[in-house]
Order: structure tokens, then C-alpha cells, then sequence
């Protein structure tokens, strides 16, 4: 750990804040002098404050130890990039279109790679009117089921969640060409373009 570099991290956000070095100890029940010491890269704040330093900046932990906080280069927003996080815990879903730290449950969670569709996960896609009515002939019991389906294109990603014991059925407004991203939760991320 570089203590000057996250000596001046501490200071930049304190800064940023609007909050002196006084203000910042009363958050956090400690003395200013202890903040002093942390921006003259002279200590690091002790692991039990490191959550409540966290909260008051708006910054993860990781960066707070890091000394520096990495931002992503603007992409302009295309949906095609957008990558889609499961937590294995929860089945909590998360999607980015940039390189992002995602964590839940306590783990950092890797974006998942999609697989093209195969037999036993291929979603029967019907035209009606001016709809397309999505199903599939997969299993969708509790512990082998499609928990979510996204339709992406270009500018807009439309994610439809799914339940076990429900049947797998929807409808989409038709717009045009674009990729249908689904979740086995058994089986992992599979891709079909339309």
C-alpha cells in the first residue's frame, strides 16, 4: 500500500465533499488529527473505518486502498457492449455496457460469457401483428429454470425477468434486428440473433 497515494485520495474527496478534516472526524467518531495524519500519508485508516469511509465518498473500499479511483472511458452508451452479471447467490442481475467492479453477496462477480443457443436452450420466437410472442420448450422448475431474457439493440436493452413454474412466454414489440441474451441457471448465458 502506498500511503501517499492514498493520503492524497482521502484529501481529494474529503475536498470534493465540501468537508474539513473536523467535519469528516465527526462522521466518523474520530479525532482530526487522526485525519491529518492519513492525507500526509503518515498512517491509513484502521480496517473497522474503512466501510464508513467508504459510504461518506461514495467509493468503493478497494479504491480507497488503492490510492486511486480507475474511470472508464466514455463509450457513448451502445447497448451491444453490455455485459450481464449473476450473483450465484441471490440470482441478483446487474448489467454494464463498460468494464466494471461488480460485487454481491460479499464476491466479486465476472461478467458472464454467452454461448450461442443450442437445442436444449433455443427460445421458439413467433411473429403476431406487430409483436414477436417469445416461448421455450425449457425446463422452469426451482432449481433448473430461464431467469431472465434480454432483447438488445444498438441503443436499447429490454430485459423481461422469469420465475420457476411459470411457463416461458412474453411478447415483444417488434424492432427490428437484434440479439436475445438468456439465463439457464444451470447452464449459464446463452445468445440467438433476430
Amino acid at each position: 500500500m502506498d500511503l501517499k497515494k492514498i493520503g492524497e485520495l482521502i484529501y481529494n474527496l474529503r475536498t470534493d465533499k465540501n468537508l474539513t478534516q473536523k467535519q469528516l472526524a465527526e462522521k466518523m467518531n474520530i479525532s482530526d488529527k487522526a485525519i491529518s495524519k492519513w492525507e500526509r500519508g503518515q498512517g491509513c485508516p484502521d480496517i473497522s473505518l474503512l466501510k464508513d469511509l467508504s459510504a461518506i465518498f461514495g467509493v468503493s473500499i478497494e479504491s480507497i486502498l488503492s490510492g486511486e479511483i480507475i474511470k472508464n472511458n466514455l463509450v457513448g452508451g451502445n447497448m451491444n457492449k453490455i455485459k450481464f452479471y449473476v450473483c450465484k447467490n441471490c440470482n441478483n442481475l446487474i448489467t454494464s455496457i463498460q468494464e466494471a467492479t461488480i460485487s454481491c453477496c460479499g464476491n466479486i462477480i465476472e461478467p458472464l460469457e454467452a454461448k450461442k443457443c443450442d437445442d436444449e436452450h433455443n427460445l421458439i420466437i413467433e411473429n403476431i401483428e406487430d409483436e414477436l410472442f417469445i416461448t421455450s420448450k425449457h425446463d422452469m422448475k426451482k432449481e433448473h429454470y430461464i431467469s431472465f431474457v434480454a432483447y438488445v439493440k444498438g441503443e436499447r436493452a429490454i430485459i423481461v425477468k422469469q420465475y420457476p413454474e411459470w411457463n416461458m412466454e412474453f411478447r415483444l414489440s417488434k424492432q427490428g434486428k437484434g440479439r436475445l441474451y438468456f439465463y439457464c441457471t444451470n447452464d449459464g448465458l446463452f445468445y440467438q440473433n433476430i
